[in-house]
């Protein structure tokens, strides 16, 4: 697939003026449950109403320029949440004070929490889809590690893989309906997110209308506790103004917002949408010339990090174009260990006039929606897996995972089971590693389990059948918040890696 360099960075610009539209248009009906009856802004001209779903990208954008795109992931953009985000609002505040008690994403996004199903991730997915435009497979996996900060293994994840994945194909793909089967291909078919976008596309093949859609669907997800702000209906009335606006820019704003609940998040990720499959032509320019080239922030820390945000919507899509490349080649080098046929491969560092991502053909295949669909099942295969008391750790030499067996809750005397997944990261002539495993534990505290593995090349011990199981048990005093650390080291080598977690009391 080759994407034409200029034709990519006015989708990306479309992009976020489209956010921005939607965001201003919708934010002073957010929460209304009832049906709405707008025409259009209420705000003057040249105001922007601040908005947390294009925030929370401008720091996002600020983690990838500072670490990398190979570095993205959960615990990474949990650091930056920590020290950038500002609010406290009920999954962001629930994912920070997790965080802060020591608990890891994903576990902190998932540990008692009642808004993990909610909306605070989907919101937040064009930096993944911008950085990413054709490879739905890579946008869908950002966007999950992103939102298993403040979702863990909720709903609200799935619907961030759905929207980046579908936004990704909207780079490259001209049918909206295609680009939704792309989405839908990056979700788990039994998750409620699911279910409530087929459940729209069912009624927008009866010919059903988009009110009585819209009823529909929250009566479908009246079961779910977060009420107005919870992503499978939200994300289904998303999809309620895309396909009942049939192209039109004007029409499907207005429609999403109409359906109601979280007005401001549904109107602004249909603005993006949009503004990506159709470029800047297709936006109408009174609404353009009503929302201007600003952006306005509300949750973020500002203080001395101040200077390291895009003050327009003009120098966002620079600093995105820029780093593209740097995305799509990080990508093209994980398939390169791994080549599967018919994979896109990104060669944009080749041509740096184009973003491109070359198939088996140098054009769009035949099938390309179909094509895109089985990438994107790629980051469904992880959803499905998603298991929230795992926890990643590397170093240069090694990779593990340690995955609790239960909550990381402990009483004293209690038992919890750990299993140890492992992988080299560095391997010779399939050269056998050695490794000594050591539990630190609190004072009382027992670890049962084998206290040497052999590891030979990259044959991993993830795959379950060459896992260790630990059994930790606690010892007579057991704290509010107890750490954990398992040593991981090799005779002969100077690196050890230490996997450090808390277990609650």
């Amino acid at each position: 697939m080759i994407l034409d360099k200029k034709i990519y960075r006015d989708k990306v610009y479309a992009c976020w003026i489209g956010k921005n539209i939607g965001g201003t248009m919708g934010t002073p009906y957010e929460g209304s449950r009832e049906i709405n009856d707008i025409a259009g802004f209420v705000t003057k001209a040249g105001e922007i109403l601040p908005n947390d779903d294009l925030d929370l990208q401008l720091v996002w954008l600020y983690a990838m320029e500072q670490c990398g795109p190979r570095a993205v992931s959960a615990a990474m953009l949990g650091e930056y949440w920590l020290s950038l985000v500002t609010p406290h609002w009920n999954e962001y505040g629930i994912g920070k004070s997790n965080m802060k008690r020591g608990l890891p994403p994903p576990m902190a996004g998932d540990y008692d929490n009642d808004w993990k199903n909610s909306n605070g991730a989907w919101i937040r997915t064009e930096i993944w889809a911008s950085t990413a435009p054709g490879l739905p497979n890579v946008a869908a996996k950002n966007a999950m590690e992103d939102a298993m900060v403040d979702h863990g293994a909720g709903e609200g994840t799935f619907a961030a893989a759905f929207v980046a994945a579908m936004q990704s194909a909207a780079f490259v793909l001209s049918d909206l309906r295609d680009c939704i089967e792309v989405g839908l291909a990056a979700v788990p078919e039994k998750s409620r997110l699911c279910q409530s976008i087929r459940f729209v596309l069912d009624c927008r093949e009866k010919g059903m209308g988009w009110k009585e859609t819209r009823n529909a669907v929250q009566q479908l997800n009246a079961d779910i506790g977060d009420g107005w702000f919870e992503a499978p209906s939200n994300v289904a009335y998303t999809v309620i103004g895309l396909l009942w606006g049939e192209g039109d820019f004007k029409k499907s704003m207005i429609t999403a917002i109409n359906c109601g609940d979280d007005t401001d998040c549904t109107g602004a990720t249909v603005g993006a949408t949009l503004g990506i499959l159709y470029g800047t032509a297709g936006i109408p320019a009174d609404w353009r010339a009503h929302i201007g080239d600003g952006i306005v922030t509300v949750s973020i820390a500002k203080g001395n990090n101040g200077k390291f945000l895009p003050k327009s919507c003009t120098e966002l899509t620079d600093r995105v174009v820029a780093i593209a490349p740097s995305v799509l080649y990080e990508s093209v080098q994980q398939l390169l260990k791994d080549p599967v046929r018919n994979t896109v491969i990104p060669l944009s560092a080749l041509y740096p006039e184009r973003i491109v991502s070359l198939g088996e053909e140098n054009d769009l295949p035949a099938d390309a929606a179909e094509h895109l669909c089985r990438l994107a099942a790629q980051a469904r295969a992880k959803g499905e897996a998603l298991c929230p008391y795992a926890m990643h750790f590397e170093n240069v030499c090694l990779s593990a995972q340690l995955t609790l067996s239960d909550a990381p809750d402990v009483m004293p005397g209690g038992a919890l089971g750990v299993r140890l997944s492992l992988q080299s990261k560095i391997s010779l002539e399939d050269e056998p590693r050695r490794l000594s495993l050591r539990w630190i534990l609190p004072e009382g505290w027992t670890a049962s389990g084998k206290r040497t593995v052999t590891l030979h090349g990259f044959d991993p011990h993830a795959t379950g059948k060459g896992a260790l199981d630990f059994v930790i048990t606690a010892g007579e005093t057991v704290e509010a918040e107890n750490r954990v650390v398992l040593e991981i080291t090799e005779p002969g080598r100077h690196s050890a890696l230490y996997c450090s977690f808390v277990l609650l009391g």
